[in-house]
């Protein structure tokens, strides 16, 4: 999952990103209203972390800007203010969610998983594959009633192929999701995980879940 903080104060930014970080997200932070808005509409991302006092654009000025531009990647407004009228107007303008500071980050991690589960129209807090089950609260795979151990890494990878079966990632999009933009485009890290997960998920005697797409990338297998 790949998230944006955007949030002026660097110390609460970089405890956020963080926390974020150890559980296996692509993170990227930006400290003014600004950059915040040209990231949130020129890059692709499944939350973002919206302080509302920035320098430059404030956070309801950007997410009025994103709505009305029909992005509509899921908002949680971070703010030290939490006056009713203001959370009222944040809501309306189309937040998914509020959450008043000073906050805890499993507080934090669990609305990120709520808010992204909406906008997928995923109302499960796990998915399923006929004995291959993936916790996304608890992060626990369970696996021919094995429970495999799983990196954070490995497991949003794993998580973000299930969430959509029969759909083919590139190893780009599979890296610009689960790596972020640091890694060479060039480099074999997607293929290494892949085998690695399929290592831990199949059955030794049944094909794999994770099906190769020759010369594009790999997709969950689709039920049926």
């Amino acid at each position: 999952m790949k998230v944006l903080i955007v949030e002026d104060d660097r110390k609460i930014a970089s405890f956020v990103q963080k926390g974020l970080k150890e559980q296996g997200y692509v993170v990227d932070a930006c400290h003014d209203g600004d950059e915040g808005y040209d990231l949130a509409s020129g890059e692709s991302y499944d939350v973002i972390l919206l302080d509302i006092m920035l320098p430059g654009r404030d956070g309801l000025s950007i997410l009025r800007t994103l709505r009305e531009e029909k992005n509509t990647v899921p908002v949680i407004l971070l703010t030290a203010r939490s006056g009713l009228d203001e959370r009222v107007e944040g809501l309306n303008m189309g937040a998914d969610d509020y959450l008043p500071k000073p906050f805890f980050m499993e507080e934090l991690i669990a609305r990120i998983i709520a808010v992204s589960r909406r906008a997928s129209g995923d109302q499960l807090s796990v998915l399923h594959h006929g004995d291959l089950e993936l916790n996304l609260i608890t992060r626990v795979v369970k696996s021919g009633g094995e429970t495999p151990e799983l990196t954070s890494r490995e497991f949003n990878l794993l998580e973000l192929l299930m969430r959509s079966p029969g759909r083919v990632y590139s190893r780009t999009q599979l890296l610009e999701h689960v790596w972020g933009y640091d890694f060479d485009p060039q480099t074999n890290v997607v293929d290494v995980y892949i085998r690695r997960v399929r290592g831990k998920i199949d059955s030794p005697d049944t094909p794999s879940l994770i099906e190769t797409v020759r010369g594009v990338g790999y997709r969950f297998k689709a039920e049926g």
